[in-house]
């Protein structure tokens, strides 16, 4: 289940929204976010990055839905909100900002859900080959108590030549699969080696190189031997008739 007992404090963003003020709130150990949805207007605040933090990476991650408390405005009281997006600096890794969405408990909603492997594939076992996940998130649709943290499938009996599909993951009485059923999540793929070129290929190849160097000198020589000797019995010829 996806539902923390957690409360997220924040605090309201008033004044213009700029990359300045951003900046101020971080500096100030928060960060910018906004909630909205519900039918009710958007809301502009900051929150403490180490409990966002706490729940991206607890195990249902984004798909935790927690309660929103905003001190000091008008309408304090908790309200259900899960993270739909959130935003971080690319050298540090530090948390930027965050947006939220206020979650309706009795209406059923759509989320992207990890798929987790589970098992050695027979095809890696005795066959060699490695197993290829294509597929790590399924959209399904369920209310907001029975959104799972995962998806959890075995694959030990997947061999070459097998395609794990959508159809194939657990399918509950509480959730609807949105993806397609026929989607491939995962198969197993064989170790491309790479190959030597062959001996008899670089032998010829080394064959043919060789002639076409020679050719460069031979001909000239023997022609400038020849041309040598001609000149020579032309000399002879000259002499003896003087």
């Amino acid at each position: 289940m996806s539902v923390t007992n957690e409360v997220v404090t924040a605090t309201p963003r008033e004044g213009k929204f700029t990359k300045n003020i951003a900046r101020r709130v971080r500096v100030s150990g928060k960060i910018p976010a906004v909630v909205y949805g519900a039918q009710q207007p958007s809301v502009a605040i900051t929150v403490d990055p180490k409990q966002i933090q706490r729940i991206l990476y607890s195990e249902s991650g984004h798909n935790t839905i927690f309660d929103l408390e905003v001190i000091g405005s008008k309408a304090s009281a908790k309200t259900k909100v899960m993270i739909v997006d959130w935003q971080y600096e690319p050298i540090r890794g530090a948390l930027m900002h965050i947006d939220m969405k206020r979650i309706a408990m009795d209406k059923a909603m759509r989320v992207q859900v990890p798929i987790q492997l589970q098992g050695v594939p027979v095809g890696v076992k005795t066959q060699g080959g490695i197993l290829d996940q294509i597929l790590r998130e399924v959209t399904v649709e369920c209310l907001p108590a029975d959104i799972p943290g995962h998806i959890n499938v075995d694959v030990s009996e997947l061999a070459f030549g097998q395609i794990l599909r959508v159809s194939d993951l657990p399918h509950g009485g509480k959730l609807k699969f949105i993806t397609e059923e026929e989607t491939a999540v995962a198969h197993i793929t064989a170790i491309r080696e790479e190959v030597a070129p062959a001996a008899d290929a670089v032998a010829a190849a080394t064959t043919a190189a060789e002639p076409e160097v020679m050719k460069k000198g031979k001909p000239e020589t023997a022609d400038a031997a020849g041309d040598a000797k001609k000149g020579d019995k032309k000399d002879v010829k000259k002499d003896a008739k003087k």
